[in-house]
C-alpha cells in the first residue's frame, strides 16, 4: 500500500501570516491537530500544530523557571520561548523542520518514519508542491476501510485454512510442526501443543485476522518443557 491510497488529498492550509487565532479555529472547526504552512504558490513552509499552542502567555502556561535557571540559559533559547508564547503569527510559531513523504513511498516507510520521529502527521509532497497529508486518523480510516471489505468478501473454509497455515509457516515464532488448524463455516479451530502460552495469544490474533475476532477456537495445550506437565488447556477445549 502507498501512501497516496491513504492521504487527505488537498489538505486545508494556512498562510505564515495567518494568525494564531484564526489557526487555533480553523484547527477547531475542522477537528484537525495540525495544519500545513504553504505560500502563494502552494510550496510546503511549515506546519503548526495543537503543541505550539501549549505554552501561550494569553493562558499563563508560558514556560516559567527560577531567576538562577533563566541565568543559566542561553538568551536565545529564551527568546524563542518567549517568542513562541507570544506570536500573532503561524509563520512566527511553526515548525520549519519538516519530515515529508510522497505519493509514491511504501506507506510501511511512511509509518516508519513517523514513529521514529514521533509525529503524529506528514505533509506529502509532489515535487515542492504540497499535495497531500496523512495522519493517524487516515491510517485509522484505511484499516477500517480494509476490514470492511474483507468482512464482505467470500472465502472458501479451504481457503480460510490455508491461509491461516500460510501466515503461522511465514512468522518466525510460528509453531507450524505443532500447531493444526481447521476451518468449518468460517470458524477457525487450533490444535496441538506450546510450550510458551505467549505464542497461543499470538496464533488467537493472527487467526482472527484472517477469519474474522470471535471465530477461532483454542484447543490447544501449552505444557511445562522440562516436565510435560500440562499448565493449561484451551478455553475451547
Amino acid at each position: 500500500m502507498k501512501v497516496s491510497d491513504v492521504m487527505t488529498i488537498d489538505p486545508v492550509a494556512v498562510r505564515a501570516e495567518t494568525s494564531v487565532a484564526a489557526a487555533m479555529r480553523l484547527m477547531l472547526e475542522r477537528r484537525v491537530s495540525g495544519l500545513p504552512v504553504t505560500d502563494a504558490h502552494g510550496k510546503l513552509a511549515g506546519i503548526v500544530s495543537e503543541g505550539d499552542f501549549l505554552r501561550r502567555g494569553e493562558l499563563g502556561t508560558e514556560k516559567r523557571r527560577p531567576r538562577w535557571i533563566e541565568l543559566l540559559t542561553s538568551p536565545g533559547r529564551l527568546a524563542d520561548e518567549y517568542t513562541g508564547a507570544h506570536a500573532l503569527s503561524v509563520g512566527e510559531i511553526m515548525t520549519t523542520d519538516l519530515h515529508t513523504a510522497t505519493p509514491g513511498m511504501a506507506l510501511a516507510d511512511a509509518v516508519q518514519m513517523m514513529e521514529k520521529h514521533h509525529i503524529k502527521r506528514l505533509p506529502v509532497i509532489k515535487g515542492d508542491r504540497l499535495v497531500g497529508i496523512v495522519s493517524r486518523a487516515d491510517l485509522m480510516r484505511a484499516f477500517l476501510a480494509g476490514a470492511s471489505q474483507a468482512a464482505n468478501a467470500p472465502v472458501s473454509d479451504a481457503a480460510l485454512r490455508d491461509r491461516i497455515a500460510a501466515e503461522i509457516d511465514r512468522q518466525a515464532w510460528g509453531p507450524s510442526a505443532l500447531v493444526h488448524v481447521s476451518v468449518d463455516g468460517g470458524v477457525a479451530t487450533m490444535n496441538g501443543v506450546l510450550v510458551d502460552d505467549r505464542v497461543r495469544d499470538a496464533l488467537r490474533v493472527l487467526a482472527e485476522n484472517i477469519v474474522g475476532a470471535g471465530r477461532v477456537r483454542d484447543r490447544l495445550s501449552t505444557i511445562e518443557p522440562m516436565t510435560g506437565a500440562i499448565v493449561r488447556s484451551g478455553n475451547d477445549a
